[in-house]
């Protein structure tokens, strides 16, 4: 136990000149506030046995279900939301709802992931392929895209709904300007524009984030990239994981030969617990349940237990393999709910 708990100030500052050196310090300092703030994950704790008094080491602390954030408002203290993102799912499930206290933060952290791993924004050419995220509110990744299309120096970019035409006249441009052009797009969407213009875009970052949002039938990643690479005559897919409940990302490259590896924003870590004892951790490379650490997320909670399926290496990057049956994990919810 520290002898204080920081206050949202001190911790946003440490958050400012976040290292690799201070990493395990500004998380402890972030669980001990969060403990004290967050009456849902206080209440987690108490529910589990956990004393946040003996949480010295980021391997001892728990992991909130993600499914809570569907049911409860998840807020470390009190203070009203300029927006709240929602997830996306599918018809008749329950939205889950992230509070944002200040959209300006969110927006500047998914900047600085995002250049961690590519450079700037504002040098890139931005085009979007959201449709589905663009016909609803409350879209986290249509809010970060948003930003980077905002900050970019190049006229062409912008999302691109029900206009392939002009999208291929775009690419076509870009290509023939070199421009550095980054095509990101839901799957499904991806898909639907490659059958139907498939084009050379070898000098095109193309980058999926997932998902097939009941539009067509779920593939694997592989499959889409495949299908991909052969439509668009590329030697890789890009891909970006992000979620609701998180306001930090992670991003993969293509690498021959390997299965696709996320390596995460710097304000987030990723580790794995066992898949039937959700307070264990999985060793390093084996099959587990994704959890992960955003220090970005101070105002809500930065421990997350999801419901996906994955491996985490040593340096820090993580296979998705799929989605947990949520049979598995419902007993560890129902204590809370």
């Amino acid at each position: 136990m520290p002898s204080r708990i920081l206050c949202r100030e001190e911790l946003f500052s440490r958050l400012a000149s976040l290292d690799a050196l201070s990493w395990e310090e500004v998380a402890l300092a972030v669980f001990h506030y969060q403990a004290a703030h967050n009456g849902l994950y206080a209440r987690f704790l108490r529910l589990i046995g956990c004393s946040p008094r003996r949480i010295t080491s980021l391997e001892d602390i728990p992991f909130l279900p993600i499914s809570l954030f569907k049911r409860h408002w998840v807020k470390s203290g009190r203070w009203r939301a300029q927006e709240t993102f929602l997830s996306s799912g599918t018809t008749g499930q329950q939205p889950s709802r992230h509070a944002v206290r200040d959209k300006s933060f969110y927006r500047e952290n998914a900047r600085r992931g995002f250049a961690a791993h590519y450079g700037e924004p504002s040098e890139w050419c931005i085009l979007a392929l959201l449709p589905s995220y663009l016909e609803r509110q409350g879209s986290s990744l249509v809010a970060m895209v948003d930003h980077f299309i905002r900050l970019s120096r190049y006229a062409e970019s912008g999302f691109f709904l029900r206009s392939d035409e002009t999208l291929v006249h775009v690419l076509q441009n870009c290509q023939e300007q070199r421009y550095p052009t980054l095509l990101i797009g839901v799957s499904y969407a991806l898909l639907d524009f490659a059958e139907r213009h498939p084009m050379p875009l070898p000098n095109v970052t193309v980058m999926e984030t997932g998902g097939m949002k009941g539009r067509r039938p779920e593939l694997t990643r592989e499959a889409l990239h495949t299908f991909l690479c052969e439509a668009f005559s590329l030697e890789g897919v890009h891909s970006e994981y992000g979620m609701t409940e998180l306001f930090s990302q992670a991003y993969s490259r293509p690498l021959p030969g390997f299965p696709a590896r996320f390596r995460p924003a710097p304000t987030l870590r990723a580790t794995a617990t066992e898949v039937y004892d959700p307070l264990a951790r999985a060793k390093a490379g084996h099959t587990g349940v994704l959890c992960f650490i955003d220090l970005a997320n101070i105002d809500t909670c930065s421990f997350i237990a999801t419901e996906d399926l994955g491996r985490v290496y040593p340096d820090g990057s993580f296979e998705v393999l799929g989605r947990l049956d949520a049979a598995e994990w419902r007993g560890c919810n129902l204590m809370i709910e």
